[in-house]
């Protein structure tokens, strides 16, 4: 059955990729843009907090995936206020729309992190783990937390905590390629640390599994099997044909990125499971991290 789903931040790597597939079954896609013109979208303005609850009328499903990149720039305070806003207005504009509206969408997928859960070390985490203490899982949270009218209202909402994505082009593979087809790929410090990841097709795949089934709470998009970080530059490297020996030192990385935004995005330790899309019957296409890279990379 053809479904009419909204979705926000369409033109980021997820975003792209899940309004391609939602058209490719056949969907009606709205897409909700900033600027006038473009193409197929309707416009609003989270910041002002401008949306036309018409824009939603006769949705089954809203999707938003706003937000600046995690790891664009250094966090400077104005940098991290930008990160935060850029996610909790657009989620709490929808939510309160949907909120005051005869015949609302029936689902509301919010986009998250598996930062929400801070730093784990070893441990096996689901989604039943408590949110972390530093800037990235505070910031998970209030992601998540402006969904709340929504929520209150009696309409399904999911927070999608992603992991580390990666596809052909855009996402973390995007920094990491040029440095291992040069040979100059390896770990980043010692590489103990754990990385939970997921390929694009199956991020896409878990999103729709998401809209479809009767799915909500929090829903970590990670693979089964995560990696440790010097075992994914090795099989990232087997993939390249290129040696993956060469350990970037802890304090370069932080040199180049700030010490806070060096380990958020590099030396955090997340195991993660997928334990709630297993529950309901998910079917991942990349279970390994090395089946997922050649499927990326070929």
């Amino acid at each position: 059955m053809t479904k009419r789903i909204v979705v926000a931040g369409s033109s980021g790597l997820i975003g792209s990729a899940l309004v391609e597939s939602l058209q490719a079954r056949g969907d009606d896609v709205v897409r909700l843009v900033r600027t006038r013109g473009a193409s197929g979208g309707s416009l609003w303005d989270p910041a002002s907090g401008q949306l036309e609850s018409s824009v939603l009328a006769g949705a089954n499903a809203v999707v938003s995936l706003n937000g600046t990149g995690i790891g664009d720039k250094r966090w400077s305070p104005q940098r991290k206020e930008l990160l935060r806003s850029t996610r909790t207005a657009p989620v709490g504009l929808l939510a309160r729309t949907i909120a005051t509206m005869d015949g609302p969408p029936s689902v509301l997928v919010t986009g998250s992190a598996t930062g929400f859960y801070g730093d784990t070390g070893n441990a096996v985490v689901d989604e039943t783990a408590g949110v972390g203490d530093d800037f990235l899982a505070r910031l998970c949270a209030d992601w998540e937390h402006a969904a709340a009218p929504a929520l209150d209202a009696g309409i399904r909402v999911a927070s999608a905590r992603t992991g580390i994505v990666l596809a052909a082009s855009g996402g973390a593979l995007s920094p990491l390629l040029p440095l291992f087809n040069f040979g100059l790929g390896g770990p980043i410090g010692k590489g103990e640390q754990w990385w939970s990841w997921i390929s694009l097709e199956d991020e896409v795949n878990a999103l729709l599994h998401i809209i479809d089934d009767d799915v909500s709470g929090p829903v970590n998009l990670v693979a089964p099997q995560p990696v440790r970080q010097k075992d994914f530059a090795k099989a990232l490297g087997r993939q390249l044909g290129r040696p993956a020996v060469l350990p970037a030192p802890k304090f370069a990385v932080k040199a180049r990125l700030g010490k806070e935004l060096a380990e958020a995005i590099g030396f955090t330790s997340q195991r993660v499971q997928p334990c709630v899309l297993e529950r309901t019957g998910f079917s991942f296409k990349h279970q390994d991290v090395a089946t997922a890279l050649a499927a990326v990379l070929d």
